[in-house]
């Protein structure tokens, strides 16, 4: 069946079934497309016009809305277990817990945060771990068993977890769940419903909690929340192409559009179209373009074609803010592309996103993009690169600190000192007394970033 994505060219992505398959699950199914189905989650408070500590000449506001809890497929493999309240309560000042049983806390709390987890697969793996559900027991899943319980959640259990991360969990995740999940999954125009390992409830479920866990902590004029969700795809090259997806108000789609529905940032600005046309306001903000391998500012489209002035319209009304620093690196400048500038190469790191493959830098940094844009204004009348600049921490423990002397780690306990991340010596050192450092992929990350907002008030609207 071929199936009309968003964008002009349609793919097959599922398989034919018999005629019999087809009108049985017509019979079971019925028409159940909800794929720009919207809801209305509204249990905050509605803000006043003008709350407390109203400005017009604005205050400033810091926060950060790149965040992974449980919920999401590598942080749940790299043991976190904390939850999306519990990563609101973090934010707003409280000390929690991490899943290692690390206490963790802000020097100064937030003054707004949004939870942004994997959209793929959201809430589902959790369910691969718990050999008595029936996603537990599709072959493969055994080795997910009890993944964060008892014995394994430790530090010793780390290189098993990156086994499970970087290895057992993609072939999982498209375990063949036949011919029957594949109409389904037509039907609904929802392709993670096609493989054996997805479960839609759990899937559903998580997205609704981390939607109603934004909605309870959102306190118009004290502390502002949004709801959003990442979405995960990369280059045929395997270069980044990340986005994080942020909602305006208390309306949300029933699912997340994912890479799972298509693996072009194209489609998704479709999308986020299609629900603007909804009421539902939307934007998308790339992040670690530097692991891009000059991808995310490309001068041409993802299928290769030259830009032009309705390109650039369509993304910068998607996506008009890049996320420019950090736990990944910096991603304003390169010291090849700018080798004038001596603080170029300040938290570079040079590599695609969880591989040790060298990140072109052309096209994956943001000075050279702004550059690339205004000479395309300037000869052929259009600027695709017409960005503000955030940071975030993109945690993946649920409590992200910006700060270097209260670093609380990105993927557990792996990275959690700065011994661990080759930033300070190891106590042992060399056997010529030179100080030893830990050689490791970490040693190019680094406690980072918040995003400063001028609004005139701590609400939605207005930050």
């Amino acid at each position: 069946y071929s199936v009309e994505m968003p964008m002009s060219k349609p793919r097959t992505i599922f398989p034919k079934l018999s005629a019999a398959a087809v009108i049985l699950s017509l019979i079971v199914l019925g028409c159940t497309d909800t794929s720009l189905s919207v809801g209305d989650y509204d249990e905050a408070p509605a803000p006043a016009e003008r709350t407390e500590g109203y400005n017009e000449q604005r205050n400033v506001y810091f926060g950060d809305v790149h965040i992974h809890t449980r919920y999401s497929f590598d942080a749940y493999l790299l043991g976190t277990e904390v939850s999306p309240d519990q990563t609101y309560r973090f934010a707003k000042g409280e000390e929690i817990e991490s899943s290692f049983g690390d206490p963790m806390n802000l020097r100064e709390p937030l003054d707004f945060a949004a939870v942004s987890d994997h959209g793929f697969f959201l809430g589902v793996v959790p369910l691969w771990a718990d050999p008595s559900t029936r996603v537990g027991q599709v072959p493969g899943a055994e080795a997910f068993h009890g993944v964060n319980e008892g014995d394994n959640l430790h530090a010793y259990s780390l290189q098993k977890r990156a086994v499970l991360f970087r290895e057992r969990f993609g072939r999982q995740m498209r375990t063949d769940g036949g011919p029957l999940r594949r109409q389904q999954a037509r039907m609904a125009n929802h392709p993670q419903m096609q493989y054996a390992s997805f479960d839609d409830g759990a899937h559903r479920s998580a997205w609704e909690d981390s939607i109603l866990a934004a909605e309870r902590h959102n306190d118009p004029g004290a502390f502002t929340t949004f709801i959003g969700y990442e979405y995960t795809t990369t280059a045929a090259d395997t270069g980044n192409l990340h986005r994080n997806v942020i909602f305006r108000g208390s309306e949300a789609p029933e699912v997340p559009f994912s890479a799972m529905d298509s693996d072009n940032p194209e489609d998704l600005w479709v999308w986020l179209d299609n629900l603007r046309d909804n009421g539902v306001e939307a934007l998308a903000i790339p992040h670690n373009s530097n692991g891009s391998n000059g991808n995310m500012f490309s001068l041409l489209t993802f299928g290769g074609e030259r830009l032009d002035a309705e390109y650039a319209e369509t993304r910068m009304r998607n996506e008009p803010i890049v996320e420019v620093t950090q736990v990944k690196g910096t991603s304003e400048v390169h010291p090849m592309l700018s080798p004038n500038d001596e603080w170029a190469a300040f938290e570079i790191m040079p590599y695609r996103v969880s591989s040790n493959l060298p990140s072109e830098p052309q096209g994956s940094y943001v000075r050279t993009a702004y550059l690339d844009g205004l000479l395309l204004e300037e000869t052929l009348g259009f600027n695709p690169f017409r960005f503000g600049l955030v940071g975030a921490t993109d945690s993946h423990n649920a409590g992200g600190t910006p700060d270097e002397d209260n670093y609380h780690s990105k993927v557990g306990r792996r990275d959690g000192t700065p011994q661990l991340r080759g930033s300070v010596p190891l106590d042992e050192p060399n056997p010529d007394g030179s100080p030893a450092y830990a050689q490791t992929y970490f040693q190019m990350w680094g406690a980072s970033g918040l995003t400063g907002v001028w609004a005139e008030q701590n609400t939605r609207d207005s930050i």
